[in-house]
């Protein structure tokens, strides 16, 4: 059972490591897009993979979003595959047995316990049924809420755009995660690159008397729109996220500036 498990995930994960590597983002952008964390997939598994390294292969499949986009990051930022097929391997070993070990183990206690083997035939499946709907419930209440919030305050891209054209005070703000520059070193006109860390921490230097923009590239701008509701509570009000992001803004072809290597690193 474990060789057939190790073999069947190498072999899917390999197959989104080289779909890391060649479409880099936008893969990565796309699995979360489909995951139940979309609002926040990107930089929290961006993020944990940056601080963790090949390290994170390991742990990926126990944490909840990272195991669908490690294989594609692990692309992405160029990591040799030979490595990846060792920390990846590694990291299904563990995962498999905790799962085999653990069948074997409750198995043989519900074989010398009939009772327990009946007792678990009539109430587990409406345990875990009453469990799953009780997580999509919260899930649900918890994203509608969020998007709620932040709908009403996001800026359009043609309206920044006219703001940048007719030369009025902006202070734009680039969120991304370092790993997002590397498919397209670029940012908008006059931005600044700032981590959601060092934003907060350089809130004090952040200007009142001008509209602060704020834009990254997760779905429906998690980032930017959870960063804008925490500055506010600083004293920032005319804070607002950019629709669509990175994504938008170049899909609109409006212009766009290189980003200084130094500043990148």
């Amino acid at each position: 059972m474990l060789i057939f498990v190790t073999l069947g995930s190498l072999v899917s994960d390999s197959l989104w490591y080289f779909m890391g590597r060649k479409y880099g983002g936008a893969v990565v952008k796309l699995l979360c897009r489909l995951s139940m964390e979309s609002s926040t997939c990107v930089r929290r598994t961006e993020h944990y993979f940056t601080k963790h390294g090949s390290g994170a292969l390991v742990l990926a499949k126990f944490i909840p979003g990272l195991g669908s986009v490690a294989a594609p990051i692990a692309g992405q930022t160029g990591m040799k595959y030979r490595f990846f097929a060792i920390f990846d391997t590694a990291g299904i070993l563990l995962w498999a047995l905790a799962f085999v070990l653990s069948g074997r183990f409750f198995g043989d206690v519900l074989k010398r316990n009939p009772e327990a083997l009946q007792w678990v035939g009539h109430f587990a499946f409406l345990l875990f049924v009453m469990l799953l709907m009780g997580f999509f419930v919260w899930r649900s209440f918890r994203q509608r809420a969020f998007l709620r919030e932040i709908s009403m305050a996001r800026l359009e891209p043609q309206e920044l755009k006219t703001m940048l054209d007719r030369e009025q005070p902006v202070y734009i703000v680039d969120l991304r995660h370092p790993l997002d520059y590397l498919p397209d070193p670029r940012t908008l006109p006059g931005a600044v690159l700032l981590t959601p860390d060092s934003l907060v921490l350089q809130s004090d230097e952040i200007p009142r008397d001008r509209d602060v923009v704020l834009f990254c590239t997760c779905p429906s701008e998690a980032t930017a729109a959870k960063m804008a509701l925490t500055i506010r509570k600083m004293g920032i009000y005319r804070v607002r996220p950019l629709r669509g992001g990175f994504d938008e803004w170049k899909r609109l072809g409006y212009p766009l500036v290189e980003i200084p290597p130094q500043a990148a690193a």
